[in-house]
């Protein structure tokens, strides 16, 4: 009787040196897996990257009516924004009201540690969503009490404004200025200070 001889089967050789992924994938689906890990990968790091061009700046803004020492009443909007440059300045609008005698309202521009110089006196520009541009005169007409603040007539301007959004231009030397802009919830919130009645 002729002997037959068995060949080894490569089916027990391949089993030693196959992954144990690879025993539950077959090479389409390993592939496809790949492919959507990459994908994942890339919307990651489009999403990361995407967000800073999409952040919409928040804005916290408050209106606030603290208690003064005198019998004058102040009414306030107070936030932080930033300029062209990223350099954050508070901005502050006021109201304050004498009885018997009257009331201001005023644009306060304080910036932080390493922010401009400001010059006095110079007009503040204002140029709203629309194009129509405004200048509010300089209350500090010799010197301000710190070389990063400005502080601006709105008595006049706040009126002629709308709810829109607009850009507050600080001159520098030369043709240089400081541009801050506005979102419009601070522009109503302003609006609201300058609407108070007593």
């Amino acid at each position: 009787m002729p002997k037959i001889s068995r060949k080894p089967s490569k089916s027990k050789h391949n089993r030693k040196n196959l992954s144990p992924f690879s025993m539950c994938l077959s090479p389409t689906s390993l592939k496809s897996l790949l492919w959507w890990l990459l994908l994942l990968a890339i919307v990651t790091i489009f999403m990361f990257l995407g967000l800073g061009s999409l952040y919409t700046e928040t804005v916290i803004a408050s209106v606030e009516r603290p208690e003064t020492a005198s019998a004058e009443i102040l009414y306030r909007s107070q936030t932080r924004l930033a300029d062209q440059s990223g350099k954050v300045w508070q901005v502050v609008l006021f109201k304050q009201v004498y009885p018997g005698q009257g009331e201001t309202l005023n644009l306060r521009l304080v910036g932080f540690p390493g922010s401009a110089e400001l010059i006095h006196p110079q007009p503040l520009k204002i140029t709203t969503d629309t194009g129509k541009v405004l200048k509010a005169a300089d209350v500090f007409l010799e010197e301000a009490p710190a070389p990063t603040i400005g502080q601006y007539d709105f008595h006049d301007i706040l009126p002629e404004l709308t709810t829109e959004p607009l850009v507050l231009s600080i001159p520098q030397p030369g043709d240089r200025s400081i541009n801050i802009n506005v979102p419009q919830s601070v522009v109503q919130e302003w609006q609201k200070v300058g609407g108070v009645r007593m």
